[in-house]
């Protein structure tokens, strides 16, 4: 039998550390793995709300097996102390004697510092072992720590000609069973839902989570409306107590309606206007960082789209396709991006396919 490498390990702990999106923001979702003579002993990952870490409770189940140990960690742990000790220390008390990493953690209150702490004191630090992976997953937490933004995913479910809706606007429900609880996974891995007004004022969506045992993982639901057009009748709104509702809206406004929004359970949230009277996505994601969020998944409508991918927001597209076509009068996925000369076209890298009972879902990265 082969002996599990570093690397194998580290594979371990970042499988963990998926556990945690969508439900540890503001945090990052880290696993760990401690491993005493080829043995794992110990392994965690964050928990909801971004506490125990995932070193923490590694260590409790590992106990006194730590001592003299490697932990396997996705990111650096960190040295400063918030409502817990810095997990540096603890791996340091626990006695582990060498601690792989798969990537550095920007935070400023980190940024090296954890690592300086554990080879102080002669702990062995070795650094980038599934660096990649660790990037991509926690890629919504370095963007909220260097830019400001959450990572922002574009979900479309739409023909394969890419029209999410016929002339008449019936879209119920253009791909299967398969591809809309895989839409649903989606919505549990983060930590916000952003549709435009117009889906939710046509489609009176609820934008939960109704995978079986993942009810409890339904993120906030945010609507980009700037005129606070949503129905007060609204599903959205009749249960924002159960799962919280956002509203990005412009300041003034009907003062009686945002009263009536807030009394509903409903957070109400200024944005700016850019200088084409459009709402400011750049300013509407700064907001929505600012309040912890690392990831947030769009899905629809069109002019939401566009208006995220004309700023170059869009860093990932989820795009399920049915084997339907609809034709030029069905709806856009995306609305007009003014594009003139084809070489200005936003490009994307595939990087995974999978066939969905007779629908496909291409996920692709934007390029920079």
């Amino acid at each position: 039998m082969a002996i599990a490498t570093d690397a194998d390990f580290m594979t371990m702990a970042l499988t963990l550390a998926e556990r945690g999106l969508g439900r540890v923001a503001p945090n990052p979702a880290v696993g760990c793995v401690i491993v005493r003579d080829g043995i794992v002993v110990g392994r965690g990952f964050t928990q909801p709300g971004g506490r125990p870490h995932a070193e923490t409770e590694a260590l409790t189940h590992a106990g006194d097996k730590a001592r003299g140990a490697t932990a396997y960690v996705t990111l650096e742990p960190c040295s400063h102390t918030g409502r817990t000790g810095p997990c540096a220390e603890a791996l340091i008390s626990a006695g582990i004697a060498r601690v792989v990493a798969a990537v550095a953690d920007p935070d400023p209150r980190v940024a090296g510092r954890g690592f300086a702490m554990l080879e102080k004191v002669g702990i062995e630090v070795v650094e980038g072992v599934g660096m990649a992976r660790a990037l991509y997953l926690n890629q919504g937490f370095f963007l909220k720590v260097t830019e400001e933004r959450p990572l922002v995913t574009l979900k479309i479910a739409s023909s394969v000609d890419g029209r999410t809706a016929s002339k008449t606007g019936h879209s119920q429900w253009i791909t299967g069973k398969a591809a809309r609880e895989r839409g649903h996974l989606l919505r549990a891995t983060h930590d916000a839902i952003m549709i435009g007004s117009a889906t939710a004022i046509v489609d009176d969506p609820t934008l939960t989570c109704r995978l079986p045992g993942l009810e409890d993982r339904s993120p906030i639901r945010i609507i980009a409306d700037g005129r606070l057009r949503l129905p007060l009748t609204s599903k959205l709104v009749r249960d924002a107590r159960k799962v919280p509702v956002w509203i990005l809206t412009f300041a003034g406004g009907d003062l009686g309606r945002r009263k009536a929004f807030i009394d509903c359970g409903v957070e109400v949230i200024d944005i700016v206007a850019s200088d084409n009277g459009l709402m400011d996505m750049k300013a509407a994601m700064h907001a929505l960082a600012a309040r912890g969020l690392t990831r947030v998944l769009v899905e629809g409508g069109a002019r939401l789209a566009s208006s995220l991918v004309r700023v170059n927001l869009v860093d990932r597209v989820e795009w399920f396709r049915s084997s339907s076509i609809i034709g030029g009068d069905g709806y856009p996925a995306i609305a007009s991006l003014g594009i003139e000369n084809v070489d200005d076209a936003p490009k994307m890298s595939l990087t995974r396919r999978l066939d969905l009972g007779g629908d496909t879902l291409s996920s692709y990265v934007m390029r920079s």
